[in-house]
């Protein structure tokens, strides 16, 4: 993983809602999470989107304990992303404050019945896509998440873009599709992130989704900070 800029991260987040990660993993971890994708005992579940009007495709939660790389990573990262989602509740008049370490969030979400892991590995193949969506999982929910690129565009696949949709107050939404390369990571918010306005600061709404895909298989790997209920 290259070393990351955090005070260029947290500007990207502020202005746009994400910032993107290049080079995030390495190929060798990439390979190795697609090699792992049929060995069940990785995971908790499986979810076939279009059984529930999610789009097309599958996804896999991992289950606990996490993979290693995965655990590292989670934690690594809330860390760094901590600060950022404290300022944002903060400017948006939100009582809410996260603690510092990741083991304490989540023992606030366990506390709170969200005890189920939510990293997860999704599976895209030719006509499949991600309806615009948020991971919100129960009362609890960390403003920041991650999602890695597993696979190469050109190469791997056709189509398949990372789409964020913001909707502003009385104002049409904005569409934003973020180029990803093998290893990239994008960081966006999961739910809403504060906007500075000439009347002060207001919310808007984020959403995210992937375009259909084309040709060959598409994999990504997400880390969502909260657990679920």
């Amino acid at each position: 993983m290259k070393r990351i800029d955090w005070q260029a991260v947290g500007t990207a987040l502020d202005s746009d809602g994400h910032a993107v990660l290049p080079g995030f993993l390495a190929a060798a971890d990439c390979a190795a999470l697609i090699a792992g994708y049929d060995d069940e005992r990785h995971y908790r579940s499986r979810v076939v989107m279009e059984r529930h009007g999610f789009g097309r495709g599958e996804y896999k939660y991992f289950s606990y304990p996490l993979p290693p790389l995965i655990a590292q990573q989670r934690a690594t990262l809330y860390a760094q992303l901590v600060p950022i989602a404290n300022r944002w509740n903060a400017a948006m008049g939100l009582g809410l404050r996260y603690p510092e370490t990741h083991a304490d969030f989540l023992g606030q979400c366990h506390q709170a019945g969200q005890v189920r892991p939510t990293p997860l590995i999704l599976r895209y193949n030719p006509g499949d896509y991600n309806c615009l969506h948020q991971d919100l999982y129960g009362a609890l929910a960390f403003p920041l998440q991650i999602a890695v690129l597993l696979s190469q565009p050109g190469a791997d696949f056709e189509g398949g873009d990372f789409v964020l949709t913001e909707q502003r107050p009385r104002q049409q939404s904005r569409p934003m599709v973020v180029p990803l390369q093998k290893g990239d990571a994008v960081l966006f918010a999961v739910h809403h992130r504060p906007v500075a306005g000439t009347r002060g600061t207001y919310r808007v709404n984020l959403r995210h989704g992937v375009s259909r895909v084309t040709a060959g298989q598409r994999y990504t790997m997400g880390i969502i900070f909260h657990d679920a209920t």
